[in-house]
């Protein structure tokens, strides 16, 4: 049975791979492990030693307490007052967006914000 700990690290993993546009291939070579050995970080099957995390840590260039943010709100509720759930980054179309958006020019991408915000207030 897999441990919620070691579900919350997987999807972390899973979140900075992807906001940063990484193969699971590419973090395994990284690393100087199987895809498959990703694979199973990601969704919580196979714990990731603390050596493992640290390696991972600097291939994805994040600190090691990156994987653990977020982890005590778990327990807690976990929707905000918009009803966006907690765990949005676990959704592959908002890191894509996300990803999208920081993609854009710094200051066209403040305007979208607005825009964004804006929007979302009429709704």
């Amino acid at each position: 049975m897999t441990h919620p700990v070691d579900v919350h690290v997987g999807k972390r993993v899973r979140h900075r791979r992807w906001l940063i546009g990484m193969t699971q291939q590419q973090l395994a070579e990284q690393v100087g492990i199987k895809f498959q050995q990703i694979q199973k970080y990601e969704t919580g099957a196979n714990r990731v030693s603390a050596s493992r995390l640290w390696d991972i840590a600097e291939a994805l260039d994040v600190p090691v307490a990156f994987f653990f943010e977020g982890l005590d709100d778990q327990d807690k509720e976990t929707t905000t007052q918009t009803s966006v759930p907690a765990d949005i980054m676990g959704d592959k179309e908002a890191l894509d967006l996300v990803r999208s958006y920081y993609a854009i020019p710094e200051n066209q991408r403040r305007r979208l914000f607005e825009l964004a915000r804006v929007l979302s207030d009429v709704a």
